[in-house]
């Protein structure tokens, strides 16, 4: 009889064990799954941040923005055909 008790309670407890880390899991998989959402939003927020970034230095970087800031601001001008050396 004893020996049916103790199987017993053995086998409560592990049930009770097994509940206990059923939850626990189930608890980090929802922190985990919360961190992931945030994460993948802040991947979205980045990526637009590069286009606007990419989009931004391109126009910085425009062959005519270029060449309107090296006439006025350090005026250059294109050198006449006679002022031209070539080099061999």
């Amino acid at each position: 009889m004893k020996f049916m008790l103790a199987v017993v309670a053995v086998l409560i407890l592990a049930i009770m064990s097994s509940a206990i880390a059923v939850i626990y899991s189930k608890h980090q998989s929802r922190k985990l799954f919360v961190e992931l959402q945030k994460l993948e939003k802040q991947i979205d927020e980045l990526n637009v941040d590069w286009g606007r970034l990419q989009l931004e230095q391109s126009t910085w970087s425009s062959h005519g923005r270029i060449e309107k800031i090296a006439r006025n601001k350090l005026h250059m001008t294109l050198p006449k055909a006679n002022e031209v050396i070539y080099i061999k």
